[in-house]
């Protein structure tokens, strides 16, 4: 895991195991950074878990995040707390689709769970039919580098 300090001189470094705790328990959403057809920058905020040093979101095959990231091929990613002392990491990664709708229930129902609690509302019945109807993608962000800072 590269790790590298985002502001150097001003806040701590944080360590890989800090970087992965962070990103673990972290409710805060993931704003996706892509570039459009015509070349101009998007962000989208997504729900959002991390796993065997990859970054897992779900999003429907045809929004603008997904159909951005699966034509470049490559994302940039920032999680970060808005309330001080402030904290965050960000960084670049190439994406895939995952295709095997069983995983992909798996990996929806984690990130459901993480941010709503349980799969027993309105919302997450939809989000997993989507999946097993195969108009849900999950897609898997292998991260290059980390970029981190801490103000605590």
């Amino acid at each position: 895991m590269k790790i590298v300090n985002a502001m150097p001189g001003l806040g701590k470094s944080l360590s890989e195991q800090q970087v992965r705790d962070f990103l673990a328990r972290s409710k805060l959403n993931l704003q996706l950074g892509t570039i459009d057809e015509k070349g101009e920058p998007n962000i989208h905020p997504i729900w959002y878990i991390f796993e065997n040093d990859r970054i897992y979101v779900a999003t429907s095959k045809k929004s603008k995040k997904a159909k951005n990231s699966l034509r470049q091929k490559l994302v940039y990613f920032s999680i970060d707390d808005e309330s001080f002392p402030y904290k965050g990491v960000k960084g670049k990664g190439t994406v895939k689709s995952l295709e095997d709708i069983n995983y992909n229930v798996k990996i929806a129902e984690k990130i459901i769970t993480k941010y709503m609690g349980n799969l027993e509302n309105d919302l997450a019945k939809w989000i997993i039919n989507e999946i097993m109807q195969g108009n849900e993608a999950v897609l898997e962000i292998n991260p290059k580098f980390y970029s981190a800072w801490s103000f605590a």
